[in-house]
């Protein structure tokens, strides 16, 4: 895996059902390295940390292997790097072969894969449609959220590698399936209860479904 775009972003407002809502997602390409802090990047926008930014959701990454796919629905949008909110675009990512709590070296950074992003009406609104909620939980590759175990700097060119591999617990990939699944695989949930590399509010979540 390879650094192909590293993004940030400065704070954009839209109207939303009357409301004024201050948005991080619009990131564009950054020259210079990011730096990767405990609970968020320098200098980027986390307008709701309610659902963004902190411990577990300090770095966002997406796939550069899934923008074709996305450029064939959505043509007519102007498309850049960061387009999904990802502060890094990693050529590469395969959500599958990424397990939650791997660690990896990362430029000057240490991280742990943490959790997918679940989309939402930010999203929904950047692209310019409601069915794109739907279409990227079916798609099924979301990107991963990442714990900062060590802060550093990273930069384009930087790859990743393995300093620690859980393939005994769950993929990002199975992980956002089991999300959004109406029959759990409880075998699943059961790898997620006692994993600290996801946070304990998402493992009660998921420990509900448990029969």
């Amino acid at each position: 895996m390879k650094i192909i775009s590293t993004n940030i972003a400065q704070p954009t407002t839209f109207s939303w059902n009357g409301k004024e809502i201050t948005t991080g997602i619009y990131k564009t390409p950054t020259d210079a390295p990011i730096f990767l802090g405990k609970e968020d990047v320098k200098g980027d926008v986390v307008s709701d940390r309610k659902v963004h930014g902190g411990e577990f959701k300090a770095c966002y990454l997406f796939s550069l292997n899934h923008y074709d796919y996305w450029k064939n629905l959505y043509p007519n949008l102007e498309w850049t790097y960061g387009m999904f909110g990802e502060n890094i675009t990693v050529k590469d990512l395969d959500e599958s072969q990424l397990f939650i709590g791997d660690i990896y070296k990362l430029g000057n950074a240490l991280v742990q894969i943490t959790q997918p992003r679940e989309p939402c009406f930010k999203f929904a609104h950047k692209f310019g449609s409601n069915t794109v909620l739907k279409q990227f939980i079916d798609h099924g590759f979301p990107g991963t959220y990442v714990r900062i175990l060590e802060e550093g700097e990273v930069k384009t060119g930087d790859h990743f590698t393995l300093i620690e591999s859980k393939k005994d617990s769950v993929s990002i990939y199975d992980f956002f399936k089991l999300l959004y699944a109406k029959e759990k695989n409880e075998n699943h949930i059961n790898l997620t209860l006692n994993n600290v590399a996801l946070p304990q509010n998402l493992r009660k979540r998921l420990a509900f479904f448990l029969k």
